[in-house]
């Protein structure tokens, strides 16, 4: 296996643990909660984030890729085992899809929706950025949901 596509996977693997720990005992109003508007829930961060990395292991495989980035925010996933099955199920993705990677993928030119071309080795390590963020997200949540603020819902954008 490609050494940088070994370490995302791990790195990968890691954020997921942590989303689990988080989540884990967790009841739906607390995993559907919002702190403001244009924030997203815990269910909306986790869903969106697994979309996304999703979407950039098939792109880096040149598999095809009917990611509805848009459903992600009107996700109905609201109980903690729902949440963490997805998780594992990712980690099952990322253990099948990370072999198939090869050297020359990584090294690929490939657009991602509609940015231009980088290559593969940026958005891997750009989408990791992306989740690491929405995994903080996920902890200032559930700190906020926590203290008792006053949120607006269950529906959000980022």
């Amino acid at each position: 296996m490609d050494p940088l596509v070994a370490t995302v996977v791990r790195l990968y693997k890691e954020a997921h643990a942590e989303m689990r720990d988080t989540v884990r005992g967790m009841d739906p109003a607390a995993l559907t909660w919002r702190p403001a508007p244009e924030t997203n829930s815990i269910a909306v961060l986790i869903v969106h984030t697994l979309g996304s990395e999703g979407e950039v292991f098939r792109i880096a495989r040149n598999a095809a890729n009917s990611r509805d980035r848009d459903a992600e925010f009107r996700t109905g996933v609201a109980s903690a085992a729902d949440l963490i099955a997805l998780l594992d199920a990712a980690d099952a993705d990322l253990d099948a899809a990370a072999p198939q990677i090869t050297a020359a993928d990584v090294d690929a030119e490939r657009p991602r929706r509609t940015n231009p071309p980088e290559t593969m080795r940026y958005w891997m390590i750009q989408n990791y950025g992306h989740a690491r963020e929405h995994l903080a997200q996920i902890h200032l949540t559930k700190q906020l949901y926590e203290s008792g603020s006053r949120g607006v819902g269950t529906s959000g954008r980022t």
